[in-house]
């Protein structure tokens, strides 16, 4: 990291982002493991690929209470520190919303959303895909990837070259185990 990302990132608060995030403790996911902890690994994710803006780490720390904690009050979000709305913006551009299919959503995203949400989209997944070596479920995981193919690699290819390879290489990866049980 360099001195200027240093300063950049000096003063960037996480924590108060965490603390609400663990909202997320109880939802189990699929491969195991809880929502609160994916927050984490999509941020880790963000940082392992060298982004360092404020915003959107924050917004990857919470970036699915809104969607995944029914009731959520807002205002919780919205007033954390000044950089709160556009975090809470950028969550909103990356949350699937009640009646819209996951192909919308996704295409949303695709065709209209920020550069941020793409980039986050892209890391959530790379988060879920990592996850999903520990899920047992060929229906899901087969279907899980051909998603990923269709709808996450055109929107890593138009904003992280880096990362769209390490997606491809995780959905290799599944298919070659779900080929490998399929047998």
């Amino acid at each position: 990291m360099t001195t200027d990302e240093m300063l950049r990132l000096k003063g960037t608060f996480l924590a108060p982002y965490m603390q609400l995030a663990t909202i997320l403790i109880g939802k189990v996911r699929e491969g195991g493991g809880n929502m609160f902890r994916h927050q984490l690994d999509t941020m880790a994710t963000l940082i392992d690929y060298g982004y360092i803006d404020s915003v959107l780490l924050k917004a990857s720390i919470v970036h699915d209470v809104i969607e995944d904690i029914p009731d959520f009050n807002h205002n919780l979000l919205l007033t954390i520190d000044y950089e709160s709305p556009a975090v809470y913006d950028l969550v909103l551009e990356v949350t699937r919303f009640p009646g819209e299919t996951k192909p919308e959503f996704l295409t949303r995203i695709f065709e209209s959303g920020s550069q941020n949400a793409k980039v986050l989209k892209v890391a959530d997944r790379i988060s879920n895909m990592i996850s999903l070596g520990f899920v047992v479920n060929v229906e899901f995981i087969s279907r899980y990837t051909e998603e990923t193919e269709k709808y996450i690699f055109p929107i890593a290819e138009a904003v992280d070259k880096a990362m769209f390879s390490e997606l491809k290489s995780l959905v290799e990866s599944r298919k070659k185990y779900v080929s490998a049980l399929v047998r």
